[in-house]
C-alpha cells in the first residue's frame, strides 16, 4: 500500500491520510466550531473530537461509503454531517471488494545505498541459516508436562543464578518483612556460558482433547520452534499418552531438518519411571546442551539472513499514520537488501484484499492468499463470528472504529514491496521477500506464528502499550504516538510520536529504526521484552475441544 498522504502536513491539527479520502484524523484534541481548511474549503466541527478520531469532510447520507487510506473502511447507518464525528453509532463495517484491480508490475523500491554491504552479527547453523540469539529450548508436547517445565526452569535458573525476577523477588520478601528483614543476596555466579542467550521454556494449553488437525498443529509449531536458527537445541517432554505423539513431532522436526543437524532430547515420562529421573535426565541434557551451544560465537551475515515478522497490538488511531508505515518502510528496504519480511493477522487484512492481491508476483500466489482468507472467514462465520468483531474496547476508545479502518493501517506494516508468498498456519518461509501468513489477530498466537514461520526478529507497533514478547526471538516495540512512549519507557524500544508531530519524516526514521534492527539482530542491543524477560508463546487453537 502506498504510504503516499494528502498535501497537508502533520504539524496541522488534522490530516486527510489519502486524496480520495471523506474523512480526516485529529491530530489533537479539537473542540466544536473549530475550523479546518481542506482541498480549499473551510469545514467547522459540530462537534469535538477527539485526537485520533475522524470526523467527516461532507456530508455523508445513510448508506455512504466513509473512505480512508484511500479505500472503504465503513458504511454510514445514519445520515453523518460535515465536520461530525465518526463512532459505532453512525458507521459499521464495510469494505470494496476483494477482487484484484490490475497485477502491479513493479514498485518503487527505497534507496538502501548506505547499507550496502552492512552486515549483522548472528549465530550460523549447520543448515546454513544464521540466528539473531542463541537458544536452548524446553518443550511441552502436552499440558499435562506444564509443570515439570516450571521445575525445569526454576532448577536451571538457580543453578545458573539468572533468575529474571531476582528483583521483583527481593521487593517481594521487602513488602513482607520490611528491609531490616532482608538477607543480602550473593553475588550472581560468573556467566558459564557467555555465547548463550539462556534456556527458553515454552508452556500451553494444547496437546489432548482436542482434534487431530490442531495435534498435528501443534506439532508443526513446535518443529518450527525447535528447527529455528535462533535454537541451538531443544529438549521436549511428553507424557506419554496424548494425542500429539512424539513420533509425530520427530515427523514434523525431520521435514525441517531431514539431515538430522539440530540435537533433540525426547523424554516420556510414562515411561521414565519415578519424576526424580525424568527431571535429572532432562537437566543434564539441558546443561550438556548448553556447554555445545556456547561453541558457537556471532560472526558477521548478510541481511539477506534477516527474517523480520511484523505485527501491532494495543493499536490506536495513529497507528496506520506512523508506526505501522514506518515498519513497512523498515520491511521495504529489508526486501530490497535481499531479506524478508512476514506480515499476519488475516482478519487485519480484511477490506485492503484487492490492493495485496495486485501486489502478489503470479496468479498462484493470489490464488492461495484468496482461499486462505475466504476460508478463514467461512470458519469464523461457523461460530457466529465475523472479522467486523476484530475490533477491541481500546482500540474503538483510540479512534479505530470499524476493522475495516484498523485494517487499512495495520496493513501498511508490509510497506510496498511484491508478495512472494503466501503461507498458513505453521508453514515455514522459504522464499526471499515478503510473506503473508494466515494467523488470527490476536497479538500472542499472532508472534508466535511469525516466529514458527521463521522470523529471527519482529517488529511489534502499539498506540495503547502492549508488553508481549517472545520465547526465542527478539521483539522490538514500536510507539505510534510519544505519549506513550514516554508514559512507557520499559517497554517501548522505539518512539515514531514525532512523524504525527511533522519533526521526522518516514524514510528518514526508517534509516533509524533498522539500524536498531541490526543492533538487535547482532547483540548489541537488547529489547525491552527482553530485559522484561516477556516470553510469550500461544498455539492457535483452530478446532474445539473434545
Amino acid at each position: 500500500m502506498s504510504r503516499t498522504i494528502a498535501s497537508d502536513t502533520f504539524a496541522h491539527s488534522s490530516l486527510r491520510v489519502h486524496a480520495a479520502d471523506n474523512v480526516r484524523v485529529a491530530l489533537k484534541d479539537l473542540p466544536k466550531g473549530h475550523e479546518v481548511e481542506d482541498g480549499g474549503r473551510q469545514i467547522r466541527l459540530v462537534e469535538a473530537i477527539r485526537h485520533k478520531h475522524k470526523f467527516a469532510l461532507a456530508d455523508l447520507a445513510e448508506g455512504e461509503s466513509v473512505i480512508m487510506y484511500g479505500v472503504t473502511v465503513g458504511r454510514a447507518t445514519q445520515p453523518i454531517a460535515a465536520g461530525a464525528a465518526i463512532t459505532t453509532e453512525n458507521v459499521e463495517h464495510s469494505t470494496d471488494s476483494h477482487q484484484p484491480q490490475g497485477r502491479r508490475d513493479h514498485w518503487n523500491a527505497p534507496d538502501v545505498s548506505s547499507f550496502q554491504g552492512v552486515t549483522f552479527d548472528g549465530y550460523h547453523r549447520p543448515d546454513g541459516r544464521v540466528g539473531t540469539t542463541n537458544v536452548w529450548l524446553v518443550v511441552p508436547l502436552v499440558f499435562c508436562e506444564n509443570r515439570n517445565i516450571e521445575v525445569l526452569r526454576q532448577c536451571v535458573a538457580e543453578a545458573l543464578g539468572e533468575d529474571p525476577y531476582r528483583d521483583y523477588k527481593r521487593m517481594a520478601r521487602e513488602l513482607l518483612h520490611g528491609q531490616a528483614a532482608f538477607e543480602q543476596e550473593s553475588t550472581p555466579p560468573e556467566q558459564l556460558f557467555p555465547n548463550v542467550d539462556g534456556v527458553r521454556f515454552l508452556t500451553h494449553t494444547l496437546g489432548c482433547g482436542g482434534t487431530d488437525n490442531d495435534a498435528e498443529a501443534l506439532c508443526q509449531l513446535l518443529a518450527g520452534y525447535i528447527c529455528h536458527p535462533n535454537v541451538a537445541g531443544a529438549t521436549v517432554l511428553s507424557l506419554g499418552c496424548q494425542k500429539s505423539q512424539i513420533g509425530m513431532l520427530k515427523a514434523a522436526v525431520a521435514e525441517r531438518d531431514p539431515h538430522g543437524l539440530r540435537p533433540v532430547h525426547y523424554f516420556e515420562q510414562q515411561a521414565t519411571g519415578s519424576e526424580e529421573t525424568l527431571i535429572r535426565e532432562a537437566l543434564t541434557t539441558i546443561f550438556d546442551g548448553l556447554a555445545e551451544a556456547n561453541r558457537v560465537t556471532r560472526t558477521p551475515a548478510p541481511l539477506s539472513e534477516l527474517t523480520i515478522g511484523v505485527e501491532c497490538g494495543g493499536s490506536d488511531g495513529f497507528s496506520g499514520l506512523s508506526a505501522n508505515p514506518l515498519v513497512g518502510a523498515v520491511i521495504d528496504r529489508l526486501v530490497t537488501l535481499g531479506g524478508s519480511g512476514i506480515l499476519s493477522e488475516f482478519p487485519e487484512l480484511c477490506g485492503v484484499e484487492h490492493e495485496l492481491l495486485a501486489r502478489c508476483r503470479d496468479e498462484q500466489v493470489a490464488e492461495r492468499f484468496r482461499h486462505l482468507m475466504d476460508a478463514y472467514q467461512r470458519h469464523a462465520a461457523s461460530v457466529g463470528a465475523h472479522f467486523s468483531m476484530n475490533p477491541s474496547p481500546g482500540n474503538i476508545r483510540d479512534g479505530l472504529i470499524t476493522d475495516a479502518m484498523k485494517s487499512a493501517g495495520a496493513a501498511k506494516k508490509g510497506g510496498d514491496s511484491p508478495v512472494v508468498d503466501v503461507l498458513d498456519y505453521t508453514e515455514p518461509s522459504v522464499r526471499k521477500g515478503l510473506n503473508l501468513l494466515c494467523t488470527p489477530g490476536n497479538d500472542v498466537e499472532s508472534t508466535t506464528a511469525l516466529v514458527g514461520s521463521g522470523a529471527n526478529l519482529v517488529m511489534f507497533t502499539t498506540g495503547l502499550g502492549t508488553p508481549t514478547g517472545n520465547p526465542v526471538a527478539p521483539v522490538l516495540k514500536i510507539a505510534s504516538n510519544s505519549e506513550l512512549a514516554t508514559r512507557m519507557p520499559d517497554v517501548i524500544d522505539f518512539d515514531a510520536g514525532p512523524i504525527i508531530r511533522g519533526e521526522a519524516r518516514i524514510d528518514k526514521l526508517a534509516d533509524e529504526l533498522l539500524r536498531l534492527c541490526i543492533d538487535t539482530a547482532s547483540g548489541r542491543y537488547q529489547p525491552r521484552a527482553v530485559r522484561l524477560a516477556q516470553y510469550d508463546f500461544i498455539p492457535w487453537k483452530r478446532g474445539v475441544s473434545l
